[in-house]
């Protein structure tokens, strides 16, 4: 029987595949603007630590707290076949006062 080859732990990724993506819409916008809180999408693999480092590392900034969320994809279709997007993770992340992240503001 042949192995099934696993996708390495997180502990060993770059920060870069920790962090995918800002997650643009107008509730986050909201709180970068008056809370200081980032919403990322980040690797489902990834904890709250791993997300924590990560966002220094790359920004250089005090992480305050983190809080995750797992968001299902909904479900698509394309004529008569049915689908789903896939699973993604969120994280929204609490900056300290006086610090920022520029390429999201």
């Amino acid at each position: 029987m042949a192995r099934v080859k696993r996708p390495p732990p997180v502990a060993t990724m770059d920060p870069w595949q920790v962090v995918r993506r800002p997650h643009v819409s107008e509730k986050s916008h909201d709180g970068v603007q008056h809370r200081n809180v980032y919403t990322l999408e980040v690797d489902p693999r990834a904890t709250k630590t791993d997300i924590r480092e990560a966002v220094s590392r790359i920004w250089g900034v005090q992480v305050l707290g983190v809080r995750t969320i797992s968001v299902l994809g909904k479900a698509k279709r394309m004529g008569r076949k049915a689908g789903r997007a896939q699973d993604w993770k969120k994280a929204m992340v609490h900056i300290a006062e006086g610090q920022g992240i520029e390429a999201m503001r």
